[in-house]
C-alpha cells in the first residue's frame, strides 16, 4: 500500500509539474501579445526564489495604466486561458484581478493589474527565470516580501520569514518597510508595519 500511495502522489505531483508548465507557456504566450509589462508573483515565484513549498497555481501580475481589459481577454482567451466565474470581466474592472482557468491544464490562474508606484518598480526590476522550462519574468525576493507583506496569511509569514533566511544580504529591508508604510495605512491595517518590522528586525 505504500509503495502504490508513493507512486500515486508521484504520478499527481507530475500532472501538477506539467500542468503548470502548460498554463505558464499560455500566459506568457497571451500577455507578450499585449505588450504590457508583466511579471510571476505568488507561490510559484517564492519557489522561484529558492523557497521548498507546493503550489498548484498561478499568481501574476500585468501593469493596468494604458491596458485594454477587452482586449487582453481576447488575447487571453486564444490561449485557451477563461474566466472562471461568470462576470469576470466586471469583476476584473471592479476588483483588479482576473480570474482565469487554463481549460487543458485546469490551472488556475490570479492576474491581477498593477497600478501603484511600488509595482511599477517591481516589474521594472523582475528579473527572467526559466519556470519549468519557460522563462519569465519574476519578482525578486524583496519585493516579495511587500506583496507577502500586504497579504499576511500564515502561509505568507513563513514565505518572508524563508525569504528572509535566504536572501537577507540582498533585501532592503530599509526600502521594504518604507513601501509598506504608506500602503497598510491607506488598507487601514496600522499595525502591519510593526508586526512586520520586529519580523524582519527581531533583535530590534
Amino acid at each position: 500500500m505504500g509503495t502504490a500511495l508513493r507512486s500515486l502522489r508521484a504520478v499527481r505531483v507530475a500532472m501538477t509539474e506539467a500542468g503548470l508548465r502548460q498554463a505558464l507557456a499560455a500566459l506568457s504566450r497571451a500577455l507578450t501579445r499585449v505588450g504590457a509589462p508583466f511579471m510571476i508573483i505568488g507561490g510559484i515565484a517564492v519557489v522561484c526564489r529558492g523557497v521548498p513549498r507546493h503550489t498548484d497555481d498561478v499568481d501574476a501580475t500585468v501593469w493596468g495604466p494604458g491596458l485594454d481589459l477587452d482586449a487582453l481577454y481576447r488575447e487571453l482567451e486564444a490561449q485557451a486561458l477563461v474566466f472562471r466565474i461568470e462576470g469576470g470581466l466586471a469583476f476584473a474592472s471592479q476588483n483588479q484581478v482576473v480570474l482565469l482557468v487554463h481549460t487543458p491544464s485546469e490551472v488556475e490562474i490570479d492576474l491581477s493589474l498593477a497600478w501603484l508606484p511600488f509595482e511599477e518598480e517591481a516589474l521594472q526590476r523582475a528579473p527572467h527565470e526559466r519556470l519549468r522550462g519557460i522563462v519569465l519574468p519574476v519578482a525578486c525576493a524583496e519585493d516579495l516580501v511587500i506583496y507577502k507583506a500586504l497579504a499576511w496569511r500564515d502561509r505568507d509569514r513563513s514565505d518572508i520569514a524563508q525569504l528572509m533566511a535566504l536572501h537577507r544580504d540582498d533585501i532592503d529591508v530599509e526600502r521594504v518597510l518604507r513601501v509598506i508604510a504608506p500602503l497598510a495605512l491607506a488598507m487601514e491595517l496600522p499595525d502591519r508595519t510593526l508586526e512586520l518590522t520586529r519580523m524582519l528586525r527581531p533583535d530590534g
